[in-house]
């Protein structure tokens, strides 16, 4: 989406501020527009008369905790305007690591090689190292091009300074987050050496699994490990890397070992369950890791296990391929809303990242009644059929969220999706059931109630054309016994039953039951 024309305006408007003399409103216009086009020639333009002021313009973009991205560009240009670009260069950094999408770097000062020369190789490595926590690893393709600007500044420093470990180090991890892997292996090789040490080790390590190169990266990580073995995080590095070789039960070894000596450290209890879950597709690995998640909102970092382990997993990370079932029926005549329906379609999806994550997103539906959410099981016609994105699902799973303060075995939440689950399987019932699945997951307490639900509805259809679409659910579910477990896992290695269609599947609806009548 071109933003220009939004830079413009906030130019036309801080233009007509400076002809006024009214600098603070014009710095705030300017700030606003930079965010809209940080490369725009006009603004840096009228950047360059607020540094005509006494003090270069410095006093209006002050900089404070959380500052917008604008305001820290504005700051920066004005600081290498006034020949202190090395102030400046981390305040650009943060204003990309803010939004790091946007072109803040595609300036002449930060290119050009006598920057790299004059700024203290520390001073870039810190730089370049709080940018690299922000951008993510791999940095997202549409933030690379503007983020390699950074990656000549730490080439010109390079060039200037030699074998600096930590600038070599910092910039191997921007290196290889942009892709660049055979200069991120080159920098971390040489850090290593000029100054061996755990992190540059684990530099090393980092960048030989970018190139794949497995077994050096194992090598690196271990040698990581003998410089500090009280560092639990690079015990988790080791596991992964160990996992990826295929050596999955040394993999497990360490993280037990990691694990004795402190049962809570967060790497390693996310890398423990994702990897007991690889080596046994157990989903109470992946509960006992949202437990934890739940217990421990405050972690060092965030953690891509659950989701990674639950993607393209049918109903641990979105609906199951193939052929939908029928369409099925609630028991409300009511036609649903506009707005309800809006609501509806502004959560809805195919995918989500797991479980919880579900349960999370269909919070908004909180504002649309239950009866509409009924109403919108009952006329899944309402919708069109390219934008249905598993409405049933969500519908249910907005149930959820109504009568949260009633406790789960006496609440209408319950009752309603139980109610749900009457007749043989369709949409809706299996809709319901999921819900009750993810309700699950967020709640201990419910899963001895849940648990026999479904355990019941698989064996009710163990031997009948649904028996798929209720095994593969079950397998996500909490606290399910082995020999349900066992059931369903048999269930879904037997080629499936040719769903019934026409006026059996028609009779099927005809005959389901209210759920209000249980």
């Amino acid at each position: 989406m071109d933003s220009r024309p939004s830079a413009r305006r906030d130019l036309a408007r801080a233009r007509a501020a400076l002809e006024a003399g009214e600098t603070v409103p014009a710095a705030g216009h300017l700030a606003a527009a930079l965010t809209h086009a940080p490369t725009l020639p006009e603004t840096h333009e009228l950047l360059s008369r607020l540094a005509a002021q006494p003090g270069g313009g410095l006093g209006l973009f002050v900089v404070e905790p959380h500052a917008p991205a604008g305001r820290l560009a504005a700051r920066a240009h004005l600081l290498a305007a006034a020949g202190r670009p090395e102030e400046g260069l981390p305040l650009l950094a943060a204003a990309s690591g803010n939004l790091p999408a946007l072109d803040w770097a595609g300036v002449p000062w930060v290119t050009d090689p006598a920057l790299g020369a004059r700024v203290e190789p520390g001073h870039v490595a810190r730089t370049v190292m709080r940018l690299c926590t922000a951008v993510g690893d791999p940095a997202p393709a549409e933030t690379v091009t503007p983020l390699r600007p950074y990656l000549t500044v730490v080439r010109h420093a390079v060039a200037a300074h030699g074998e600096h470990a930590m600038l070599l180090g910092a910039g191997s991890a921007l290196a290889r987050r942009l892709g660049e892997v055979r200069l991120a292996v080159e920098w971390a090789g040489r850090g290593a050496r000029a100054q061996p040490s755990k992190l540059g080790e684990i530099w090393l390590g980092y960048a030989f699994r970018s190139a794949g190169r497995m077994p050096e990266a194992l090598a690196a990580l271990r040698r990581a490990v003998a410089y500090d073995p009280d560092d639990l995080s690079v015990y988790a590095d080791v596991a992964a890397t160990l996992a990826d070789l295929g050596r999955l039960d040394e993999a497990l070894r360490w993280t037990e070992l990691a694990l004795e000596r402190d049962p809570g450290f967060d790497c390693v209890v996310h890398t423990a369950h994702r990897l007991r879950y690889r080596a046994d597709g157990d989903v109470a690995h992946l509960v006992g890791l949202a437990d934890f998640i739940r217990g421990n909102p405050d972690d060092a970092h965030e953690h891509s296990d659950l989701e990674e382990c639950c993607r393209n997993t049918p109903w641990l990370g979105g609906l199951p391929p193939g052929p939908p079932l029928p369409a099925g029926r609630a028991p409300v005549h009511a036609e649903p809303s506009a707005d309800a329906l809006r609501r509806l379609q502004r959560v809805a999806g195919p995918t989500w990242p797991h479980p919880p994550g579900a349960y999370d997103r269909a919070l908004g539906l909180v504002l649309v009644e239950p009866w509409e959410l009924l109403a919108l099981l009952a006329h899944p016609e309402t919708v069109r059929a390219d934008q249905q994105n598993g409405l049933e699902v969500w519908a249910c799973l907005g149930l959820l969220h109504h009568g949260t303060e009633e406790p789960w075995l006496e609440s209408s939440r319950r009752r309603l999706l139980l109610g749900l689950l009457d007749g043989d399987v369709d949409r809706v019932t299996q809709a319901a059931l999921f819900a009750l699945v993810a309700y699950a997951w967020v709640d201990p307490e419910a899963r001895a109630d849940i648990a026999p639900v479904v355990a019941g509805r698989l064996t009710e259809t163990a031997s009948g054309p649904a028996a798929r679409a209720v095994a593969e659910l079950a397998l996500t579910a909490p606290a399910l016994d082995r020999p349900t477990r066992e059931l369903a896992a048999a269930t879904i290695r037997v080629p499936a039953v040719p769903r019934q269609r026409g006026r059996a599947a028609w009779l099927r609806f005809a005959s389901r039951r209210p759920p209000y009548h249980r």
